[in-house]
């Protein structure tokens, strides 16, 4: 998962992400590549097939399946037929439950214990009943900064608050008010992204924004339902507010080359 370049720790997953965003776009948006061929649809999945399994084979599956949804969108905004977006889709959940032997133990023990909360409530399940203590136990407006129980003593772990689950630390100091102001911030900036996307001069650039939004927003949205519950227990950080040096650069990156697409917009 991380390498050591001139001795800084270094996620490559992460910039592994933006890549594929890139080939995806520059290939989706050249004039030869038609939307309505099955060839499109045939090197769309080798492009992302390729990071995918040496990401997942790290173990990092949170990671590579990111890749997936990044791909529908960029699939979508190329002009790709529904109809064959919803044979991939169908074809996609019909192999579903294969993908439950491919698992690791650890995996398939996060998806049980999502299932069921209580059935490793002091192990696999504890980070998961913690933050929901934590996001409850926040009320409407909150303990206040440095007041949240679960956080300051501990018991939502030191190695992971900072992290995957800085959510429910937010949610137990800031309560409800808090946590919907941090949604409308990134709602503002999906906003943005949509806009740049909506008025790039050209193809490619309405690929790109519309990818890296797309991106950016799979992480929000993951993230937080994970430490609400929804969804299982994932290592997706959430975006300029999870500690992390590489997730943090590679969402900045992400973020500037939107912003370039924006600048060099046409005038509606």
């Amino acid at each position: 998962r991380w390498l050591v370049l001139f001795g800084q720790r270094v996620q490559p997953s992460e910039f592994a992400k933006l890549a594929t965003i890139l080939a995806l776009a520059r290939y989706l948006a050249a004039p030869a590549t038609d939307p309505r061929a099955n060839s499109t649809l045939l090197v769309t999945g080798l492009l992302v097939a390729a990071p995918f399994v040496l990401i997942a084979v790290e173990p990092d599956l949170g990671t590579a399946l990111s890749l997936l949804p990044v791909a529908g969108v960029l699939l979508i905004v190329a002009g790709v037929p529904w109809r064959k977006l919803g044979v991939m889709a169908l074809a996609g959940l019909l192999l579903l439950p294969a993908g439950w032997f491919l698992l690791g133990d650890y995996q398939r023990n996060r998806l049980l214990v999502f299932i069921e909360p209580g059935r490793d409530p002091l192990g696999a399940g504890w980070n998961s009943i913690q933050s929901g203590i934590a996001v409850g136990s926040g009320g409407f407006w909150g303990k206040g900064y440095l007041q949240g129980t679960q956080n300051v003593l501990g018991f939502l772990p030191r190695t992971v608050a900072p992290t995957d689950f800085i959510f429910s630390v937010i949610a137990e100091e800031k309560g409800f008010v808090g946590s919907v102001a941090l949604l409308a911030l990134y709602a503002i900036v999906a906003a943005g992204g949509i806009r740049a996307a909506h008025r790039a001069p050209d193809s490619y650039g309405r690929l790109l924004a519309a990818g890296l939004t797309a991106l950016l927003y799979f992480h929000v949205f993951t993230n937080i339902a994970m430490t609400i519950g929804l969804l299982p227990v994932t290592g997706l950080p959430l975006p300029l507010v999870s500690y992390g040096g590489s997730f943090l650069a590679a969402a900045l990156l992400a973020l500037g080359w939107i912003q370039s697409v924006y600048i060099r917009r046409v005038e509606l």
